[in-house]
């Protein structure tokens, strides 16, 4: 099993006028602590007008400072947004392969739809058919990156002439794919395009252990038609983190920020009447979350009272928010149980609420020293292992793929000499 860090650049009010400077550079330092003690990809999501919950707008920008910063550590999209009217495919590619490049070959191509009604909106994209615009985009994009010249595309929401894509990634045939998942539902259509699976609900190792057989289920069987030119048999599950030696210690220094992350997920996706600008959203949630159960210790529900799906729901979220706050013996225990459960990579998310930024120090370096050891030893083996059982679904997997047939050679753009 592997480890990664997930980066949204929260920013709870109020704001000084160097709070998102110091955020950025804070989020580097401690990239660049992770590199160093063997962590093995970090994540940036992408998120537009998402006021305190993600002030990520520019995760290419970002990654592209971490990879000048960094030498092993992979560069994860977590995810890029692919309705064209967000992230046009062609620049989405250039900006690929320039990473790619510059990075060595260290890129992790993630994307995703889109959910929130404050970015869709604010580019237009039609919530009906957002899916559909993200595996056309895919599809474009991974076309640019391989194609030499790319051979044009008119679909329904793309129209693009053919052109040759420069410069080209590092790792042929692309990254690896991967794509966000919040439900069984979009696992398994990670599973069926043979991507990765960026599994973004916090879920139990139970929860895992189903999910990860649901997606490999489909990995080995004809359902898989890879959306690349490769498969990235992988499902990552995502938690927050803080490790001490004293439990206490970590609860205390980690829960109200983990608690603030899923409040926000729920302000921006669920509940919440926001007025951009002015809403405090880290007010309201000091005001309520006792009343919603944001607590050390959350009430669990009457077994004689009536089932209540919504209230055991929300228990369940609570549970996992708290797995990866503790000591290290308590972190490496939970880990051991969702590697059992088929989990290839955990996502740690550090950087929430108003975790303050030494404390996010200490606990990466106290996981490296006495967590981390005891995942790398038959490690390579195991994926060598891994590797080899996958090895013909893979290979049947890529003869489903069907290659593009159009012939470009004669198609010639002319230019006219401007005389103003």
């Amino acid at each position: 099993m592997r480890f990664g860090l997930s980066y949204h650049h929260q920013l709870p009010r109020p704001w000084a006028e160097d709070s998102e400077e110091r955020l950025l550079k804070e989020s580097l330092e401690q990239i660049e602590l992770a590199d160093r003690i063997g962590i093995d990809c970090v994540w940036a999501t992408e998120h537009h007008f998402l006021e305190e919950y993600s002030h990520g707008s520019a995760p290419e920008v970002f990654l592209a400072a971490a990879a000048a910063r960094t030498k092993n550590i992979r560069l994860g999209h977590g995810i890029v947004s692919l309705p064209p009217a967000v992230n046009p495919p062609a620049r989405v590619a250039e900006r690929l392969a320039t990473l790619d490049l510059i990075s060595g070959g260290r890129v992790e191509f993630g994307s995703g739809q889109g959910s929130s009604q404050l970015e869709l909106g604010a580019f237009n994209v039609e919530r009906a058919t957002k899916r559909e615009q993200w595996r056309e985009a895919l599809g474009v994009i991974v076309r640019l990156l391989t194609e030499t010249p790319f051979t044009g595309h008119k679909g329904q929401w793309i129209d693009m002439p053919p052109r040759n894509l420069v410069p080209k990634p590092k790792q042929k045939p692309h990254p690896p794919l991967w794509v966000a998942c919040s439900v069984r539902e979009t696992i398994e259509t990670a599973a069926r395009n043979g991507l990765g699976a960026l599994s973004f609900s916090f879920a139990s190792p139970e929860q895992a252990k189903e999910r990860a057989d649901a997606y490999y289920a489909i990995i080995n069987s004809e359902e898989c038609v890879p959306a690349g030119l490769s498969v990235n048999p992988n499902f990552a599950v995502v938690m927050p983190l803080m490790c001490h030696h004293d439990e206490e210690t970590a609860v205390d220094r980690g829960l109200e920020g983990a608690h603030f992350f899923a409040y926000t997920l729920m302000h921006y996706f669920v509940f919440g009447q926001h007025h951009p600008g002015t809403t405090d959203i880290w007010q309201t949630f000091q005001q309520t979350k006792e009343a919603m159960g944001f607590t050390r210790n959350p009430a669990p529900i009457d077994p004689s009272a009536e089932p209540d799906p919504m209230a055991q729901q929300m228990i369940d979220q609570l549970t996992a928010l708290r797995r990866g706050i503790g000591t290290p013996d308590q972190i490496a225990a939970m880990l051991t149980e969702y590697e059992a459960a088929g989990v290839d990579q955990v996502v740690f998310q550090v950087q929430l609420g108003k975790t303050k930024h030494e404390h996010v120090m200490e606990s990466l370096q106290l996981f490296a020293d006495e967590v981390l050891p005891r995942f790398v030893e038959g490690r390579e083996e195991r994926e060598a292992a891994k590797r080899e059982r996958l090895s013909v679904p893979v290979k049947e997997a890529l003869a489903r793929v069907e290659p593009a047939s159009v012939d470009v050679s004669d198609y010639v753009i002319g230019n006219e000499l401007s005389t103003s």
